[in-house]
């Protein structure tokens, strides 16, 4: 089955269990894992009034299945579709 992005987009929930909050968020679909990871991060971190400390070292899970998503990947190329609820976590 294909995946239709709009925009080349997808829509997701993210959540932050640091700070407590999840925002509905739209990610490219052509970046890969780590420089949306970064974006996240500067968003989050203006979005809460620095609620979030910016972090080189977050990683992104899926929240339904735990799988941690490695920089280096294309959106494209992962299982991640419209609807889907990913987690934030800062180290």
């Amino acid at each position: 089955m294909e995946a239709i992005f709009i925009n080349n987009k997808v829509f997701i929930k993210l959540l932050i269990p640091e700070i407590d909050k999840s925002y509905d968020v739209s990610l490219p679909v052509n970046k890969r894992i780590g420089n949306i990871i970064n974006l996240l991060n500067a968003t989050v971190s203006e979005m809460s009034n620095g609620e979030l400390t910016l972090s080189k070292n977050s990683v992104l899970y899926n929240a339904r299945t735990g799988e941690k998503y490695m920089p280096n990947t294309l959106l494209l190329n992962t299982n991640i579709r419209n609807g889907t609820i990913l987690v934030l976590l800062t180290n």
